[in-house]
């Protein structure tokens, strides 16, 4: 079984990208071929400073490394270290039905928020589904948000296959639940675009500021509080253990303890958890030339495997 998935460098990764996507993948290395990759190429639709990119790049390796995913077991590479995505994704392009694509939800979401429409936004899926179908993807781990992308994917492949013969396998999405339930410090889901989000790899004074910050109601230190509807109840969650998580859930109906005490709490939580990823993290970093090492590495693995992928295309298509 082969795995794929990828997370964009539009920013420092926070806890949200972890539990969402970083953590579930990790723990897919067990269970068959793993590649994941950084997404550079899509990240150009929303980064417009190329040292930002290269920088965004090279720390989400890091970051991943630090979190536990193992080299020796999965293929961790740079989307633009693999130009025949692109490729793909232009052919792909010449059989996409418009109406497929206006159909797409993340797009009109962005549109919304106020994001410029460009081609790029809008061909996204098709680049997406070049992602996955170039290396024979079995499996995709995704988020609900993300699952009508997979559907768009298998669509253009049988779309593919009725046009031109059987090239392409059919992937199939691994819904992630944990990715909605990670709240920013306002409660909505936590992303870098909305600024709610709790870094993973934040000094410890500014992760501190950040989880002090999280949004509470007025309720007085003396009265119950309903930790059902608590940010810092949820996000508590996914660190705590079953019987820290019920002894806060006590805490906060029984009352006289307020929210400031258990955003500490959630703090120490959170550092306690992280903290041997932290030192991983800065093992990988007294290694000047471990992250390119894994990346080059990465990289000839995932060329091997599109590169075959893309002479079945071409000979069907009829290119070369």
């Amino acid at each position: 079984m082969r795995i794929l998935s990828g997370i964009q460098p539009s920013g420092v990764l926070h806890i949200g990208n972890y539990f969402g996507m970083m953590r579930p993948a990790i723990a897919l290395q067990a269970e068959g071929e793993a590649l994941y990759f950084i997404a550079d190429y899509h990240a150009l639709t929303s980064v417009r400073d190329p040292e930002a990119l290269r920088t965004n790049s090279r720390r989400v390796a890091l970051d991943f490394l630090a979190c536990g995913l193992d080299p020796e077991r999965a293929t961790l590479f740079r989307h633009s270290d693999v130009p025949q995505v692109t490729e793909l994704a232009w052919i792909l392009s010449t059989v996409a039905p418009m109406g497929l694509l206006e159909r797409a939800h993340s797009y009109k979401d962005k549109l919304a928020r106020g994001v410029a429409a460009t081609v790029g936004l809008f061909n996204y899926p098709v680049l997406m589904a070049a992602d996955i179908l170039i290396y024979d993807s079995d499996v995709v781990p995704v988020g609900k948000d993300q699952k009508q992308h997979i559907e768009m994917t298998r669509d253009l492949a049988v779309k593919m296959n009725e046009t031109f013969g059987q090239i392409f396998k059919l992937p199939e999405a691994r819904i992630q639940p944990a990715t909605e339930t990670v709240p920013g410090i306002d409660g909505q889901k936590m992303s870098k675009s909305y600024g709610n989000n709790i870094d993973i790899f934040g000094d410890e004074k500014e992760t501190r500021k950040r989880v002090m910050s999280i949004v509470t109601d007025s309720t007085p230190v003396e009265a119950p509080k309903d930790p059902e509807r608590s940010t810092i109840v949820q996000l508590y969650s996914l660190f705590a253990s079953k019987d820290e998580l019920a002894n806060m859930k006590e805490q906060f109906k029984k009352g006289g303890t307020g929210y400031g005490d258990f955003k500490k709490e959630l703090f120490e939580k959170l550092r306690e958890y992280f903290a041997p990823m932290r030192k991983r993290r800065e093992e990988i970093l007294r290694d000047k030339s471990y992250i390119n090492n894994v990346l080059t590495k990465g990289a000839k693995r995932a060329n091997e495997i599109a590169e075959q992928v893309m002479q079945r295309v071409r000979k069907a298509v009829g290119l070369r």
